[in-house]
């Protein structure tokens, strides 16, 4: 296993030398959308009984930011390395497909669990939050960074250029992430709204994510964790199909 541990060390070292474009900024961003809803919206919304707005929304902003720094770690490592072509140093070593797959896999766990910690850290200097059930809390950053480190691989493996991945991140990301209850309760939709959501699956991520700090949720976490784990393996399977029949890697 020492290609993995190489290949892994090297995907971390690849975003923590660029820590204030990796880390910071997305935390700073999180920090911004924290500051205005919150500022707008805390004396007038109540979702859960005894939870202000702004300890409702920090767990949604988490989230979000998991997911899509999870993402980006694993899409933009292989786009940069399809553009520059040294994805060949990473093909020529003796690596197996699952090595190759899981170094770039909890590489991109492993940033998005950071800038989550980091958006955490921040927003409770501005809100007092609970951890009814920490091992929820867990479970579900996991999973769910997971399920978009493989989206990643498999978006930096199809993609020819960055206007690809910016199509991926600005028409699937971004409305799955936003539509999803980061600023809102799904109750709070009209029906039709509602009954669409739950076909959303950031939304059982969120929503269970969320259920860890208050015990509280829109839908069961047991069901929750039922969709974001079978999520998580689909992508995670359809990614590690791709690298193995070397699409759009070996010409």
């Amino acid at each position: 296993m020492s290609g993995f541990r190489t290949l892994f060390y090297k995907e971390i070292i690849r975003f923590w030398k660029v820590l204030m474009q990796t880390v910071l900024a997305p935390v700073l961003n999180a920090l911004l959308y924290l500051l205005i809803f919150a500022h707008i919206l805390a004396e007038h919304i109540q979702v859960y009984p005894g939870v202000g707005y702004t300890a409702f929304l920090m767990p949604g902003l988490v989230m979000m930011s998991i997911l899509q720094n999870a993402f980006a770690n694993s899409s933009s490592s292989l786009i940069q390395s399809k553009q520059s072509g040294n994805i060949v140093f990473v093909l020529l070593p003796p690596l197996s497909h699952f090595e190759f797959f899981a170094a770039y896999l909890l590489a991109a766990i492993v940033r998005g669990l950071v800038v989550g910690l980091g958006v955490l850290v921040v927003g409770m200097l501005f809100t007092d939050l609970r951890f009814a059930q920490p091992l929820w809390i867990v479970a579900f950053a996991v999973a769910a960074s997971a399920a978009f480190g493989a989206v990643g691989i498999v978006a930096g493996i199809w993609a020819d250029k960055y206007d690809h991945l910016a199509g991926v991140q600005n028409f699937i990301i971004m409305p799955l992430t936003f539509l999803s209850g980061v600023f809102y309760s799904i109750h709070s939709l009209p029906s039709f709204w509602q009954a669409v959501s739950h076909y959303n699956p950031v939304f059982y991520m969120i929503d269970g994510f969320r259920y860890g700090f208050f015990g509280q949720a829109d839908v069961d976490p047991w069901l929750s964790i039922a969709v974001v784990l079978p999520v998580a393996l689909v992508l995670a399977g359809l990614s590690l199909r791709l690298i193995g029949s070397g699409y759009k890697l070996r010409h």
